[in-house]
């Protein structure tokens, strides 16, 4: 298994290489079966896994000394999610052959090779972070996210998106200090990177890594007070809005979260209770900012903002439940959350994508009888917001459900989190409400004219608009079936 997770995160580092050097039209066509490759090599290790009896295994990849710089871990939780990064990377591959072109109504561009070779390197980094059993390990591809964020969130070179890209950048980098000062907090502590060493420590020193890693994943999953450049970042393409900033680099934040949850045993109730804080506090604000928007890719990113919430307080009501039902049912719907989250708002953004290139505008207030003119979008219009606020039978209620229950339960000797979790539901309600709103506007109706005029979609979109319109159908039942 070992041998099949390294070639799944290195074949799409070596596919970027191989790009690089190599004319456009080859370059276009090659990302397609290098990303497919690697969600192969996922489909493959998850195979294994479960062929070996779903027991987790981790291997050390590099040690010096008896100190283990680099390894891997694979688990029920390691393996979903690889999964999810590196499937949604094939997809966003295959759908940006379609979008990068001078048929494009809102961005006629052609491409570049560039393009798909930094797409390329994230999806292997996204495969590494995501299989690594260190600090370390999880450190350096953070930073590689980082950097490949800042060259496609600047893509199109303009003034606004190289700034853009260059605030992701720095606030995800001082994000990062948390995450080394946790890995070094972590060796002084134990002599190790490994993350199992955590259970052994104190609550002390649990305190300070964990403090470490939130703030970290606060900046990466852009959460209060770290949030300011998400929804900046909507000036890359749209495809790379679905993958960095819906499917893949937002949730490096909770993963790593969860990886530390999973690893460090019984934790101080303290880190819970300034994770739900926040992350109530972070829902609230992206609520209330989203509400007046009119461009639809910054809707999604301030949706985004409370969607990463929900994750957030879902693992840390976990920690305030360690050692009951509840907090273990808080735990996997947390995992849960962000496997059946990336595919509903990856078809919620590239509905987006696939309206700018066939209407010329993301604008909704110019976007209306959607469902008449483009059914295929009016369609996934309308699975996608039902799946992102929680509306059974897709998939984001099969993520909520399971948190408001254990919150519920696990509320009844706290009035503090009686208060969050009624907060929540609250939010929960009320957003769905408000893409009902902006469903009623746009997607039924006479056609605006720009809807009117609207040109075809191209077979590439399509086909991936209808894998993601199933996922946010079934996905649910994936992670249901796999975590248990």
């Amino acid at each position: 298994m070992e041998y099949i997770a390294l070639a799944t995160i290195l074949i799409p580092f070596i596919g970027a290489v191989i790009i690089a050097c190599s004319p456009y039209p080859f370059a276009r066509i090659f990302s397609v079966i290098v990303s497919l490759l690697a969600s192969l090599g996922t489909m493959c290790l998850g195979w294994y896994f479960f062929q070996a009896g779903q027991v987790t295994q981790t291997y050390a990849l590099l040690k010096i000394g008896d100190t283990v710089i680099f390894g891997l871990v694979i688990d029920k939780v390691s393996t979903l999610i690889c999964f999810a990064v590196v499937f949604l990377g094939f997809l966003i591959s295959l759908y940006s052959t379609a979008y990068l072109s001078k048929n494009n109504r809102e961005h006629p561009h052609e491409g570049t090779t560039r393009y798909y070779a930094f797409l390329m390197v994230f999806i292997g980094a996204m495969a590494g972070l995501v299989l690594s059993s260190t600090l370390l390990g999880q450190l350096l591809f953070f930073e590689i996210t980082g950097g490949c964020s800042w060259a496609l969130i600047g893509y199109y070179q303009t003034t606004k998106s190289q700034h853009s890209a260059m605030k992701a950048l720095l606030v995800t980098h001082v994000a990062s200090l948390g995450l080394y000062i946790a890995a070094a907090w972590l060796f002084i502590e134990s002599g190790t990177f490994s993350l199992n060493a955590l259970s052994e420590l104190s609550s002390e020193a649990k305190i300070v890594i964990l403090c470490g890693v939130l703030f970290a994943a606060w900046g990466k999953s852009a959460q209060l007070p770290l949030h300011v450049w998400l929804p900046d970042a909507m000036e890359a393409p749209t495809p790379v809005s679905a993958y960095l900033h819906a499917a893949s680099m937002v949730k490096v934040g909770v993963y790593i979260f969860a990886r530390s949850i999973m690893s460090a045993g019984n934790i101080p109730i303290i880190i819970g209770e300034i994770g739900m804080i926040m992350a109530v506090i972070t829902l609230i604000y992206g609520f209330v900012m989203y509400l007046p928007q009119t461009d639809l890719k910054r809707l999604l990113a301030y949706s985004t903002i409370t969607q990463l919430s929900y994750i957030f307080f879902a693992l840390s009501l976990a920690i305030y439940g360690f050692g009951t039902v509840y907090g273990a049912m808080s735990f996997e719907a947390g995992i849960a959350y962000i496997f059946n989250h990336a595919f509903a708002k990856s078809l919620f953004f590239l509905v987006a994508g696939a309206l700018s290139y066939t209407c010329g505008t993301r604008m909704l207030p110019k976007l209306k009888g959607i469902l008449s003119t483009l059914p295929m979008l009016g369609i996934g219009f309308c699975i996608a917001s039902l799946a992102i606020t929680g509306v059974p039978p897709f998939n984001g209620f099969f993520s909520k459900y399971p948190i408001f229950a254990a919150g519920f339960a696990l509320s009844s000797d706290s009035w503090l989190v009686m208060t969050l979790v009624i907060i929540v539901v609250v939010e929960s309600v009320a957003s769905f409400a408000w893409f009902l709103h902006w469903f009623g506007k746009s997607v039924l109706g006479t056609p605006s004219e720009d809807v009117a005029n609207a040109a075809a979609v191209p077979l590439a979109m399509k086909i991936v608009l209808v894998i993601l319109i199933l996922m946010s159908l079934c996905s649910s039942v994936i992670a249901a079936l796999w975590l248990n």
